[in-house]
């Protein structure tokens, strides 16, 4: 049974393994699909441990795979939007964005039997230059976001925003992905690259710190980095490969670790369980 109470939030960016390497959607029918079965992995993963978790779903994906989508709801797990295409928001004009959201949201509401109302932005991309991206996701019915990563980082961040939930505007949310605060700034510790990166040591004991001081967690990881056998490919960028392909070999072992440590749920649920405490912004 998922814990009502439950503080501590887990997140999937279900999409391709060629998804954030390829950027020509007109390339991606070469490539071989593997998430359908790191998914099926996921969920049985997620059922093993007593655990629910919010799948931010790719258009594309959703529209090759339809059944996987149904069975995600229907083993109870939230379904929200990761856009359509896997665009950087910040080189999207507001029009596009707008189109970009509501086909990803079409599709996906044509398959689960309820409204989808949470978003994650493909790479974290709502940053200061693109702001303007929240006012149209509450504009298209999005209740739940976890686009903004309160770091520096090249592609995304914005430092100085909370590293707690709290609510953007009348009716929207946003939760950011874990973070420690720090003299140095707030270090990364939610999953993705800096779940393989970090030592697990410190990951453990950056997430325990963060549970010590009674702080709601979210964390986020994508299908392919439980897949280790996936093709090698070239990006363009070597920085972009060694990100990607960094250590898939140990993400099983430390996710394992991490669902046995503590209960998660949902963006929704999480949202609601906090809504009211001294962590929400109003």
């Amino acid at each position: 049974m998922e814990q009502v109470d439950c503080h501590n939030v887990i997140t999937i960016d279900l999409e391709e393994w060629f998804h954030g390497l390829e950027p020509d959607p007109r390339r991606w029918s070469k490539y071989e699909r593997r998430s359908f079965a790191a998914t099926e992995m996921l969920l049985r993963l997620f059922q093993e441990y007593d655990s629910k978790a919010t799948f931010f779903v790719l258009g594309e994906v959703a529209e090759k795979s339809p059944e996987l989508v149904r069975e995600i709801a229907e083993e109870g797990h939230e379904v929200g939007s990761h856009g359509m295409y896997h665009e950087f928001i910040y080189k999207q004009s507001p029009d596009e964005f707008r189109q970009d959201l509501r086909r990803s949201l079409d599709i996906l509401n044509s398959i689960v039997d309820k409204p989808v109302a949470s978003f994650r932005a493909p790479y974290f991309s709502i940053t200061r230059d693109s702001l303007w991206a929240l006012d149209i996701l509450e504009e298209e019915g999005i209740g739940h976001d976890s686009s903004i990563f309160p770091v520096h980082n090249p592609r995304y961040g914005i430092p100085g925003a909370s590293r707690l939930p709290y609510r953007v505007m009348q009716g929207l949310w946003e939760w950011p992905v874990a973070t420690l605060s720090s003299f140095l700034g707030n270090i990364p510790c939610g999953g993705g690259f800096y779940f393989r990166f970090w030592p697990n040591c410190l990951t453990r004991f950056a997430l325990n710190t963060i549970e010590k001081k009674q702080e709601p967690m979210l964390l986020y990881f994508h299908p392919w980095e439980f897949d280790p056998e996936q093709p090698r490919i070239r990006s363009g960028s070597r920085f972009s490969e060694l990100r990607h392909y960094f250590n898939l070999d140990k993400t099983l072992r430390r996710f394992r670790e991490l669902l046995a440590s503590r209960n998660y749920t949902t963006l929704a649920n999480g949202i609601r369980n906090l809504a009211g405490t001294e962590y929400i912004n109003n």
